[in-house]
């Protein structure tokens, strides 16, 4: 009796231990866009991005590369405020992943399930969800991240006329 006790206490670990291992997906179910579900500051409650918030962030990652990031606000007028925050490339391989030619980390994004990922940046807790956006959308929101970078002649323009 003991014997059998402990062949299933084994084998009830064995399998415990399996459903506690990091969910592996493939590098390429990244392609897509991503909207955050919620953060969280270490030592602070947690935000739950949507409408009763207001806020929420676009993450866009193409199957060349092409990355691109914003944070979108509802205003008090009920409408959409686009931030660009930043556009260029990323690398997701074996793991290791890289956003705007920064350093590589492993494990940056770990995955739920293919459609759900976490990670930390800085001391925050973030959960993406994978979402099907209309394409009018991301292509919207990918050329307002396009446009964050000022043009060099331009900038010197706004400079001169509205910072005399």
């Amino acid at each position: 009796m003991k014997k059998v006790m402990l062949v299933m206490a084994v084998a009830l670990m064995s399998a415990l231990q399996v459903n506690a291992q990091t969910t592996k997906v493939d590098d390429k179910e990244i392609i897509g866009t991503w909207i955050m579900e919620s953060m969280q500051f270490e030592g602070e409650k947690k935000v739950v991005c949507g409408k009763e918030t207001g806020y929420t962030q676009f993450k866009y990652y193409g199957a060349d590369g092409e990355y691109a990031c914003a944070q979108l606000v509802l205003n008090k007028d009920g409408k959409v405020v686009v931030m660009p925050h930043e556009y260029g490339t990323y690398s997701l391989k074996n793991g290791m992943y890289s956003e705007m030619g920064r350093p590589a980390i492993k494990d940056a994004i770990e995955w739920v399930d293919k459609t759900t990922t976490k990670g930390m940046w800085n001391n925050r807790h973030d959960i993406w969800k994978k979402k099907s956006l209309p394409d009018k959308v991301v292509k919207y929101i990918v050329e307002c991240c396009k446009t964050k970078e000022t043009p060099t002649e331009i900038q010197q323009m706004i400079k001169q006329n509205l910072f005399k």
